[in-house]
C-alpha cells in the first residue's frame, strides 16, 4: 500500500492507515488464512482501498479534522470524470453520516434551531432574548444581481448592476421564531415576510400573506407546521435519511451547482445558446434562481456542503434537478453555438475574445 501510494506522490505511514481503518474510513484487504495458527496474508492489493486512502490524504491535511476530509472525500466521489481517469471510490457512508453529524451540530443553523427550542414556554423574556439573540446570529445575506441585466449591461457599454439589497435580517429571524414558538405565535405577516425574503418560487410577501392568511382562517387546505420544525434541524434529519437518499441529496446537490453555474456565468457574457436558455427558462418559470442564489455555493466549504446536502433532501430542490435534468436530455448541446461547427473549442474561444474585449476596454 505504501509503496503504491509513493507511486501517486501521496505518503502516508503504517500508523496512519492502520488507524483510518480502525476509524471505519478505510476498508481493509481481502485476507486469505494460512492455516491453523499461522495467521493470514494478503495476496494482492485491492485498487478500491489504494484509491480510498489517495482520495482521503488528498484532503486530510495536517492538523485538520478527518470528518472534514470524509465530506470532502463524499463530494468528489460524486463528480464526473473525464473518461480515462480513474473514478474516486465511495467513502463508507456510515463514516459521510458521522461526519454530517459532527458538521451540522457546530453550525449556526443548527445553534438557531437549539435557540428556539429552548424558547419555548420560556415567557415573553425568553422570546425577546430569542429575538436577540437570532438577530445576532443570523448574518446578512448579500443580494443576487441579476445574471440577465448583468449582461445586458456589459453588451450595452453599461456599468453592470450592482447586487440587489439584502433582505432584512429580520425577516429570516421571524422563521427561527416559528420553530420554537409556533406559527400561531409569530404569525401569518410575519412568515410571508420570511418565505418572501428567501425568494421562494418568485412570491412576493402579498402573495404569501395571502396564502398564509387563508391557511390560518381555515380557508385553504391545513398546513402541516411541524414539518417546519423537522425540516429545519438538520441533525436530525441526516439521522432519520438512509444512505440512498444521502447518495441522492449528493446527486441534487452537484447537479444543481452546475445548472446555477450556467445561469450566473450567463452574466460574464459566456456565448448563449438554445440549449442554455431554455434551462435558465425552467427555473424562471419556477422562481427558483433567488433560492439557488441563497443555498448554493461554487466553491463550498465542508461546512457549505453539508448545510447545502441537508436542505437538496428535501423538496423542492429534487424536483427542480429532475426538471432540469429532462430539460437537458430535450436539447443536451450546452456548449454548441448554432452554424458554428468547431463545437466546445469554438464556443471557448468566442467567451475568451469577450471577456478580452472587457478587458481591453477598461470596464471591471
Amino acid at each position: 500500500m505504501i509503496r503504491e501510494l509513493a507511486a501517486r506522490k501521496v505518503v502516508v505511514t503504517a500508523n496512519q492507515l492502520e488507524s483510518w481503518r480502525r476509524a471505519g474510513v478505510l476498508p481493509r484487504h481481502q485476507r486469505r488464512g494460512l492455516g491453523r495458527g499461522r495467521g493470514t496474508v494478503v495476496d494482492v492489493v485491492d485498487p478500491v482501498v489504494v484509491e480510498s486512502a489517495a482520495a482521503l490524504a488528498r484532503h486530510l491535511r495536517q492538523g485538520r479534522d478527518r470528518r472534514l476530509a470524509v465530506l470532502e472525500w463524499f463530494a468528489e466521489a460524486g463528480m464526473a470524470v473525464r473518461p480515462e481517469a480513474v473514478q474516486v471510490p465511495e467513502p463508507p457512508v456510515g463514516a459521510v453520516r458521522q461526519a454530517l453529524v459532527w458538521v451540522l451540530e457546530r453550525s449556526v443553523s443548527q445553534r438557531l434551531v437549539q435557540l428556539a427550542r429552548s424558547a419555548a414556554g420560556a415567557g415573553e423574556e425568553g422570546q425577546d432574548a430569542l429575538y436577540a439573540a437570532a438577530g445576532q446570529l443570523v448574518a446578512p445575506r448579500r443580494g443576487a444581481a441579476n445574471p440577465a441585466l448583468v449582461r445586458a449591461a456589459l453588451e450595452d457599454g453599461a456599468d453592470a448592476p450592482v447586487e440587489a439589497e439584502a433582505p432584512d435580517t429580520t425577516s429570516m429571524v421571524h422563521l427561527v421564531a416559528a420553530i420554537g414558538l409556533g406559527v400561531q405565535e409569530v404569525g401569518a405577516d410575519a412568515l410571508a415576510e420570511a418565505f418572501a425574503a428567501f425568494g421562494i418560487f418568485g412570491l412576493t410577501v402579498e402573495d404569501w400573506a395571502q396564502m398564509l392568511g387563508a391557511t390560518e382562517r381555515g380557508e385553504g387546505p391545513p398546513a402541516d407546521w411541524g414539518l417546519l420544525e423537522r425540516h429545519a434541524d438538520a441533525v436530525s434529519v441526516v439521522r432519520r435519511a438512509r444512505d440512498e437518499e444521502l447518495v441522492r441529496a449528493r446527486t441534487v446537490l452537484l447537479g444543481l451547482r452546475s445548472f446555477y453555474a450556467l445561469y450566473v456565468m450567463h452574466g460574464l457574457l459566456m456565448p448563449d445558446t438554445p440549449a442554455q436558455a431554455a434551462l435558465r427558462q425552467r427555473i424562471d418559470e419556477l422562481g427558483m434562481f433567488p433560492f439557488l442564489d441563497h443555498v448554493i455555493a461554487i466553491n463550498p466549504s465542508p461546512g457549505q456542503f453539508a448545510e447545502s446536502l441537508t436542505v437538496c433532501m428535501e423538496p423542492p430542490f429534487d424536483y427542480l434537478y429532475e426538471v432540469l435534468m429532462e430539460q437537458l436530455a430535450q436539447d443536451s448541446d450546452i456548449f454548441r453555438i448554432p452554424g458554428d461547427e468547431t463545437g466546445a473549442v469554438g464556443f471557448g474561444e468566442k467567451w475568451m475574445r469577450a471577456m478580452a474585449e472587457l478587458k481591453k476596454a477598461g470596464r471591471r
